[in-house]
């Protein structure tokens, strides 16, 4: 009910406003009696996944915390695991605003932010002063301006600094805002990208005496052909995890609703079924040998247990997040 009317209020400003207005207030509240408004104590759900111990089986997907400064602030919201990010090597401000939209009737969101972010030295210091109990993954991708035959070298880069930091490392190859990046996801390309991730990451592992798993980030819009190809790339060059799925190019669900025509990528609601297909058509064709994360439209707890009966193992939740606010994280993990 708190939520309800707080979000009345937050629904009234512009979308990126009311997000960095959130942040700013997570920030000033953590650590003080105010934190009452947001903090849970939730029924602990232990759960091993990629070799790591998850308190529970609910994330906050990557992209609402982008530079790891309200980690402590989600970590009392009782999140079982929190995924930073996406960070690149250098600053940089994304695409020009506005750039983030709600399809309030849809309980959707679309955003073209284009990886804006302080960069990865800037995540890795709040990263330290965290005090989180929690697994804290660190959701890497490319700098717009990095030439794509040269894309990997930003991935390595952003490996090299997290990788001490990190329960786990995502491979953000599948944003639909950063030109061309969803190219990387295919063939050649993803071959050549996951061959060289898993070099760093078996020295990484050799020289600091410590396996961080890496896990995939894909997109829900691949034909068959493509997803069983990218199941196939990841079983090879013996990747962690995958995490199923980013958001959507589609707009059939949302066609003639307020912003429904804007560019970007659509979350929430509207991807929640094909996501989910997604996720149990991986689970077939990789039959146990890595793990999936659900991620797209989980907005209840009957949406999080279809994703964990369409073979997820862990699920992560962003825009239902905004939507329903903190309570849609108890209410999952206590029915889960």
């Amino acid at each position: 009910m708190m939520y309800r009317l707080a979000r009345t209020a937050i629904f009234q400003l512009d979308p990126e406003h009311a997000h960095d207005l959130a942040m700013k207030n997570f920030k000033r509240f953590t650590g003080t009696p105010l934190d009452i408004f947001y903090r849970q104590n939730l029924p602990p759900r232990p759960t091993q996944v990629m070799g790591l111990h998850f308190k529970n089986p609910v994330g906050l997907a990557a992209g609402l915390d982008k530079n790891g400064e309200c980690i402590e602030a989600f970590g009392a919201m009782g999140f079982g695991f929190i995924e930073v990010g996406t960070v690149t090597p250098r600053p940089q401000d994304g695409n020009d605003k506005p750039r983030l939209f709600r399809v309030i009737p849809a309980e959707g969101i679309i955003n073209r932010m284009g990886f804006n972010n302080h960069g990865v030295d800037a995540l890795v210091e709040n990263v330290k002063k965290a005090k989180y109990d929690g697994i804290l993954g660190i959701n890497i991708g490319k700098n717009k301006d990095t030439p794509l035959e040269n894309g990997k070298d930003d991935y390595l880069i952003c490996m090299d600094k997290v990788y001490d930091h990190a329960g786990y490392i995502a491979v953000n190859i599948s944003s639909p805002n950063t030109p061309g990046l969803r190219s990387l996801q295919y063939g050649e390309a993803l071959d050549d990208l996951l061959s060289s991730l898993k070099a760093r990451q078996n020295e990484l592992a050799e020289s600091r005496g410590k396996y961080v798993p890496l896990a995939l980030k894909i997109a829900p819009d691949m034909s068959e052909e493509e997803l069983v190809q990218v199941a196939d790339s990841l079983v090879r060059h013996g990747i962690d995890g995958v995490i199923a799925t980013n958001t959507t190019l589609d707009r059939s669900l949302v066609e003639g609703m307020p912003h429904a025509h804007e560019a970007g990528g659509l979350s929430g609601r509207p991807v929640q079924n094909k996501s989910t297909e997604v996720i149990r058509r991986l689970h077939q064709e990789l039959n146990g040998k890595l793990p999936i994360i659900g991620v797209g439209g989980i907005d209840s707890v009957m949406s999080a247990k279809e994703k964990m009966m369409a073979g997820a193992e862990l699920v992560q939740v962003y825009s239902g997040f905004i939507y329903h606010g903190p309570r849609l994280v108890k209410d999952i993990v206590r029915n889960i």
